[in-house]
This record gives structure tokens, C-alpha cells and sequence, in this order.
């Protein structure tokens, strides 16, 4: 595909009277985005911030900050991403961890102490920004160091396992995985139409993380106008699809429930051919579910912030021909990438074969740089993958290994069950127990004791949680995947941290069951 860089500069060939971006109802014409888009890189190269300059954004969805993702990319600088929905503190302390020389961020994020504070003990340059309005609210005292031309991007992990991380990307990586999705889709690599003219891209998940950047960048990248909303709801999304007509939309897994058990009726997603699903497991229940209430096929994907994007993920071809038989599995390689299962010690394993998944590809080290996931996976004989579960989420119960995921989607079955979540909780002779919390579905009722019976069922012994918690919600993330760090606290503030009489009868229970 063409370079980002020339893909942005076809926005340029736009009418400044053309609708660009529709956020929550109100349109902005290209004209006023590129008028903003002109004086933030006015205003950093006024600064020194020049190719390879790291600029942090706090990038929320909203006009501004499409604007200085164009400015930052077409400058050849590298944009470090902030998180906006963290408490002003925590904000501050990551900018800070950051070292950046150049800072944009929202006025009102400017007037609270800890932040601009925080820009000045750092001596970076700062401006607020909103509306049409780059105002300086820090002047620089350091030097600004060089960075890396090559890093269009320095995006954040969710965060749902541990503390988030940047992840740099390159140009070159962001192009390759653009390239990959359109090729895997059958798409072709440019729009003959004029720019910001036919169909309306939709970005309904944060830009700050990788699901919502990519589809902003899609739509960019092909110069198409978008709707993007604020903050994910089912009214929000429900009224932009039925505005736009769109042929394909993506939604998380924990959305497409929320979509499923709302009263959206069919005709209303006529348009849609397809959904994409990914940033966290999808149930294959989920897909059946929506396919037999909307006729719509769930399209899984496979992917991480490392690699871009996704890396495999279903086409609407292979969906028709072989999700019957081939249920469960997150679709085969994109275009350009190459999959394997490797054992603890590296070495390949065979078909059907479950052990660590491991990645080729340019869009991370290389075509021929083997990058190992944190993932458990197989492939079958037709190259299909199927993630069986994450390392670092291995619960190891009195020796016996329990993957999370097999416990959720036992819950999940239940009826009363909207979505689960496992937790591993420290236990002084078993080493970890699994303890369960599960959020039901509208006017469901069902006890702890109930579920734990139900698992009993279609679980081994030892996978069968020591407790089920039922929550009103679930705590999530911005890309709405469960938080492990918030489930334990949750946990911990629901007293499912167990006392050690409780932990022996546990015990005890234990071990009869694998007696």
C-alpha cells in the first residue's frame, strides 16, 4: 500500500466544505480540521519539534484529536499516547514516566495542579487544545532529545493483565498490518472515489487503544468521512449504524452482548454485513447467538498492540463455508504472516498440538523474526488457530493447571449468565484457588451456590471455582475487556479472599473430589 504519509496527504485534495468527522451528532468540516490540523504543526515546528519529535497527546475521541494524530503523523513525528480516562494523578504520573518534550492536552486537564505541575517539573513545551484553539500553556526549559523517525507511534497496552506499556511502532509496521487487513478482506489497497466521499466509517471504541486507533486510522488512511462516538453505548451505536448503513462494523465481544440482549430490531442492521470482534475472547455461543437473532456473522480476530493489529482473524467467505466445523477458532494467518506452536524449550509442535503461540511477520520484528506470545494456541490441518488460553493466566491448583477461559465459558452456558471472569486467589497449601464473579443477564436471578453446581457439571473437579460471585458489573477496561487488577480488588472488597477456616474446608473439598 501507499506510505501513511502520502495516504494523509490525500485529505488535502478534499473540499473544505466536505463533512470529515461526525462526533456523537455534530459534523466538522475537513476545512476546520485542517485549518487545526495546520496550526499544531505550525506550533510544534515553531517549537523544535521537528521528525522523530515525541509529542504526547491525551487522546480522547473527539475532534482535536484527529487533528493532531494528522499533524503529529504528516510532521514524521512519533505520537505517545496518554490515556484520558485515568484520574488526573495517575494521568500525570504516566506523562511524567513518559519524558517527552512536547505535551497537548484538553484545558481542562491544564487546570488541575497535579498536571501542569507535572509538564513543568519535566520542562516540556505545552499547549491546551480545544475547539480551534492551540493556546501555549508551558514553555519548554529542556532540550528537546532526537527520537526515532522510524516510530509513528508509541501506543499503550490495556493494561488488563498489568500495568499498561508503550509499545513503539513503526510506519513501516503500521503499513504492513494496513496492507495485511486489506488484502485478508479482499479489499483493494486505494479508493479511486473522491476523498471524504462514499461510505461513513464508524469508530466506536477509544482512540487511545489499539482496537479504536485502528479503525480511525482505516478510515484516514482511505480518506473516507467518520462517525465516531465518545464513549460506547448501545443507543449511540445503534443510532450511527442506522444512520450510516454500514456494511461492516466492529464491536468487543462484551458489546456485541450488550447489543444481543438490547431490543435492536433486525432491519435496523440490514446493512451490515459483517461484524468484526477481537481485543479479547469471543464465545462461540456469542457468534451463534447473534447469527440466529440478526443473521450477521461474528468475524473473530487475532491481534495485539505488538503486532499492530490483528495478525489472523475470520473473512465473511470462510465464515459461511466453515464455522460449523471449525468453531471456536480465531481464523487463519493474514496475508504475509506466519504461525506457530512452539513446547517450553522452542520447539515446534504439531498439529492440534497446544503450547505458546509464536508470530512472524513484518507488522512486529520481521518476516522472519519469530515474536512469542503470552498466548496458548494450536493450529489444526487447515491452518486454523485456536487460542486455548494465556500463560500468565494459568491458575495452578494443588499441582493441577486450570486455564481461565475454560471455567468462563462454563459459565457462560448457563442461561442466567451474561459473562464471567476468573480470578486465581493466594491460598497457603494450594497455592492458587479459582474464584469466579459473574454479571447475569436483565431480569436473571441465580445464586453462587447454583453456578458452582452448574460447573460441576461440565468441569473436571479441580477447575470448579471455590467461590461464584455474583456482581452487578463486571469491571472493564476502555476497550470494555474484563480488568484482572480491578476483578482482584473486587474480589477482595467482596471478601472472596478467603479466611483460613474457609480455605481448609476448600481444601478438605479439594481433596475428596480428586481423590
Amino acid at each position: 500500500m501507499t506510505s501513511i504519509h502520502e495516504a494523509l496527504g490525500r485529505l488535502w485534495d478534499a473540499n473544505d466544505h466536505a463533512h470529515m468527522l461526525q462526533c456523537d451528532g455534530r459534523w466538522d468540516t475537513w476545512g476546520r480540521i485542517r485549518t487545526l490540523t495546520e496550526r499544531i504543526d505550525k506550533e510544534l515546528t515553531a517549537a523544535g519539534c521537528g521528525e522523530g519529535g515525541r509529542v504526547a497527546v491525551v487522546l480522547s475521541n473527539r475532534m482535536e484529536s484527529v487533528a493532531a494524530l494528522i499533524a503529529t503523523f504528516r510532521g514524521g513525528r512519533t505520537l505517545v499516547t496518554v490515556s484520558p480516562l485515568q484520574p488526573p494523578e495517575r494521568l500525570s504520573a504516566d506523562l511524567a514516566a513518559a519524558k517527552v518534550s512536547f505535551v497537548l492536552a484538553p484545558q481542562a486537564l491544564w487546570s488541575e495542579h497535579v498536571f501542569s505541575r507535572t509538564v513543568d517539573d519535566f520542562g516540556a513545551t505545552g499547549w491546551s487544545l480545544d475547539g480551534d484553539d492551540v493556546i501555549v500553556r508551558a514553555r519548554g526549559t529542556t532540550q528537546a532529545e532526537p527520537g526515532d523517525p522510524a516510530v509513528a507511534i508509541e501506543m499503550l497496552t490495556s493494561g488488563t493483565t498489568g500495568a499498561p506499556k508503550r509499545i513503539p511502532l513503526t510506519r513501516a509496521q503500521l503499513e504492513a498490518a494496513l496492507g495485511a487487513a486489506l488484502q485478508h478482506n479482499e479489499r483493494p489497497e486505494s479508493r479511486t472515489k473522491p476523498p471524504l466521499t462514499g461510505t461513513v466509517g464508524l469508530v466506536t471504541l477509544p482512540i487511545v487503544h489499539i482496537g479504536g486507533l485502528w479503525t480511525l486510522l482505516q478510515s484516514l488512511i482511505a480518506a473516507r468521512p467518520i462517525a465516531m462516538l465518545e464513549r460506547f453505548t448501545v443507543p449511540g451505536w445503534h443510532a450511527v449504524v442506522k444512520e450510516f448503513r454500514p456494511a461492516l462494523a466492529g464491536l468487543p465481544p462484551a458489546a456485541i452482548r450488550s447489543v444481543l440482549d438490547s431490543d435492536i430490531p433486525p432491519e435496523d442492521l440490514a446493512s451490515v454485513r459483517a461484524v468484526n470482534a477481537g481485543t479479547s475472547p469471543v464465545d462461540p455461543e456469542l457468534v451463534d447467538a447473534f447469527f440466529e437473532r440478526y443473521g450477521i456473522p461474528i468475524l473473530v480476530v487475532y491481534g495485539a498492540t505488538e503486532f499492530s493489529g490483528a495478525v489472523a482473524g475470520w473473512t465473511v467467505k470462510d465464515f459461511y463455508a466453515r464455522w460449523a466445523d471449525k468453531r471456536g477458532s480465531v481464523g487463519r494467518a493474514f496475508p504475509g504472516v506466519r504461525l506457530q506452536i512452539v513446547d517450553e524449550n522452542g520447539a515446534a509442535l504439531g498439529t492440534g498440538e497446544t503450547g505458546r503461540l509464536q508470530v512472524a511477520t513484518a507488522q512486529a520484528g520481521g518476516a522472519d523474526v519469530w515474536v512469542t506470545t503470552s498466548d496458548l494456541a494450536h493450529l489444526d490441518a487447515d491452518g486454523f488457530l485456536y487460542i486455548d488460553g494465556r500463560v500468565d493466566d494459568v491458575i495452578v491448583r494443588g499441582g493441577f493447571k486450570i486455564a481461565p477461559e475454560t471455567v468462563v465459558r462454563a459459565l457462560r452456558a448457563h442461561s442466567a449468565v451474561a459473562d464471567a471472569a476468573v480470578a486465581p486467589i493466594p491460598d497457603y497449601r494450594l497455592g492458587h484457588i479459582p474464584v469466579a464473579a459473574v454479571e447475569l443477564r436483565p431480569g436473571a436471578e441465580v445464586d453462587g451456590d447454583t453456578l458452582r453446581q452448574h460447573c460441576r457439571a461440565v468441569l473436571t473437579p479441580y477447575e470448579v471455582p471455590a467461590q461464584v460471585v455474583v456482581v452487578d458489573e463486571l469491571p472493564r477496561g476502555a476497550a470494555l475487556k474484563v480488568d484482572r487488577r480491578r476483578l482482584l480488588a473486587m474480589l477482595a472488597d467482596l471478601g472472596a479472599v478467603q479466611t483460613d477456616k474457609s480455605q481448609s474446608q476448600d481444601r478438605d473439598n479439594f481433596r475428596k473430589e480428586n481423590s
